[in-house]
């Protein structure tokens, strides 16, 4: 079964479902009107269908190369990225004041869910150069602005992040990068990054390199770290692509998947590089480029479930077994079958509407409407980024159970949907860390933030009890026990043990927002119909889990950390 974009699902969301018209009747966001989306949508769609979906397997099957220091991309992706940057996808939520289209982040989220689920090796290449976008945007001298955002916009560059060294990885505070300052105001960048997405291309002019490197004088940690824009090769005062710069690619690592996508080890050897932001200020501007992608990586993990949802979907509809025993004569109609497929699009619903409420906060923010938005998109981020992922991993495991044994066949494609999404739980900051990251910093309100996303799915449930009774109740208790659960939670003050009830706290938030986002499509639907129908399995069936997640938060520590490592190995 080939891919197709859902756009008939993001037009449902948007319209019904998350308050997108808020965004739409702001100044800043006020061209995206519903016939700008729907076209935005369906032209995206289009391009996902017929230019990238077809792609996926040649990432899989012909991986990116290091020949003679330049990375070969696998075949067919230049087109396809030149597909991507000629529609205008790179720039679509960039400034039109350097040649972007200033759409919603919303609008740009959902299509890079469209853009995973067809190809998620090439869809990772402009997601990079988007967060590069922003950081500049907002961290970049006009000098630089005026200079690279134009090109990157464009595509005709595109964008890295470099934070990860062998000895730090999530420890950024580790590095040991350095940066030493020259008399013409630029710097030598010196030192060794690992795990860099789209190091090189051979189909782009100039790779952009956004890099956390330590000053002379640094102060040890993260408070000590500079960020630094180092291309590949250095622009000439034209803006024409100059000389090569003094960094090289070492090697490219063998991954479990997103093979289509190279992944380098860098050297930089006294390479020249221009700062962003101000000394010592390379965390602040370098989370301006992840807070993007952290979001999108979740974003990335509901577009891998949509297409491993169709691929298990199309298998079980036209593979026929004899035990089966019902109207199609496949095994669709085993009930079994039946549940893994059921969960699975239960689930990424629920995903997507919390990641496309996260991206109308961020627009709502971008928009101007007040701090509280800023703390509402601050608060999904997290929730956005590990239940998305988490969604993708057991939807593409599913995905594999329902092919049965020919799930573990690699010519089937089943397998490449789990080996490529794995990692998005990884990488961007693990699960854990967002986790840590709700609980903690998060929290630092007071919970303030969290009890108004309550109230007002509370406030929902009590205005659905006329039309939706039975499915009203249980959301409106949920929330009721999830704010018991966030009371006890923010009383704790020590951190360590917030922590350890950190990952099942934040899985039962996402069940509850997932129920009422649910509850909103049911209502919206009016009647008894398919989405009535996915609200209550979803309601039924996933719901309840949020009791058992949020007992382990209110159990405490004691029986998790009696066990010692000494414990552990004995």
């Amino acid at each position: 079964m080939p891919y197709r974009a859902p756009v008939s699902e993001f037009q449902f969301i948007l319209g019904h479902v998350v308050d997108f018209a808020a965004v739409a009747g702001t100044q800043r966001f006020a061209e995206a009107s519903s016939d700008v989306v729907d076209a935005i949508l369906t032209e995206a769609g289009k391009m996902c269908d017929e230019v990238m979906a077809p792609l996926n397997r040649n990432g899989d099957l012909h991986p990116a190369r290091l020949e003679n220091g330049v990375v070969r991309t696998s075949p067919g992706f230049a087109e396809g990225y030149r597909a991507i940057a000629d529609g205008g996808w790179i720039g679509m939520a960039a400034s039109q004041d350097y040649g972007g289209m200033g759409l919603p982040q919303t609008l740009s989220s959902a299509v890079h869910d469209m853009m995973s689920g067809a190809c998620l090796a090439l869809e990772l290449n402009p997601l990079l150069t988007q967060g590069q976008i922003e950081a500049l945007e907002h961290h970049a001298s006009d000098a630089i602005k005026d200079l690279y955002l134009p090109k990157l916009i464009s595509g005709q560059w595109s964008g890295t992040m470099n934070l990860t060294e062998p000895q730090a990885g999530s420890d950024v505070g580790a590095l040991r990068t350095t940066a030493e300052p020259q008399q013409d105001g630029t710097y030598k960048i010196t030192g060794q990054k690992i795990y860099i997405s789209w190091a090189d291309a051979d189909f782009i002019d100039n790779i952009c390199h956004l890099v956390l490197a330590r000053l002379p004088d640094a102060a040890p940690g993260t408070r000590g770290i500079s960020l630094f824009l180092v291309p590949k090769r250095v622009p000439n005062d034209d803006g024409s692509v100059g000389a090569e710069n003094a960094l090289r690619i070492i090697s490219l690592e063998h991954k479990l998947g997103l093979h289509g996508s190279p992944t380098a080890v860098l050297e930089f050897s006294g390479a020249t590089g221009w700062m962003i932001g101000g000394p010592h200020k390379g965390m602040a501007a370098m989370f301006t480029m992840m807070n993007n992608a952290r979001l999108n990586v979740g974003v990335q993990g509901i577009g891998i479930a949509e297409g491993a949802y169709q691929h298990a979907l199309g298998y079980a509809q036209d593979r026929k077994q004899g035990i089966t025993a019902g109207p199609t004569g496949s095994i669709i109609d085993h009930a079994d079958v039946r549940r893994m497929l059921a969960s699975s699009k239960a689930d990424i619903f629920a995903a997507r509407a919390i990641a496309l409420d996260c991206a109308i906060s961020i627009d709502m923010t971008h928009a101007g409407q007040g701090d509280e938005w800023a703390a509402r998109a601050a608060l999904l981020t997290p929730i956005a980024k590990a239940f998305g992922t988490d969604v993708g991993i057991a939807v593409s495991q599913e995905g594999v159970q329902v092919h049965g044994g020919m799930g573990f066949v690699e010519e089937t494609g089943a397998a490449q949907y789990s080996r490529d999404v794995r990692v998005t739980a990884i990488y961007e900051g693990t699960n854990g860390i967002q986790a840590m990251d709700l609980v903690a910093r998060k929290m630092m309100d007071g919970g303030e933030a969290a009890y108004r996303l309550l109230d007002e799915i509370e406030t929902q449930a009590e205005a659905a009890r006329s039309s939706q009774p039975d499915l009203a109740q249980p959301v409106w208790s949920a929330a009721e026990t999830l704010r018991e659960a966030t009371e006890a939670l923010v009383a704790e003050s020590d951190l360590q043990r917030r922590f350890a009830g950190a990952v099942p706290y934040l899985r039962a938030f996402a069940r509850v927002l997932g129920a009422h986002y649910h509850l909103r499509a049911a209502v919206a639907e009016a009647e008894a119909g398919d989405r009535t129908a996915l609200a209550r399995y979803y309601i039924d069936r996933h719901l309840p889990e949020h009791v058992s997640l949020l007992a382990q938060v209110t159990a405490g520590a004691d029986s998790l950390l009696a066990l010692t490592p000494e414990a552990l190995s004995a």
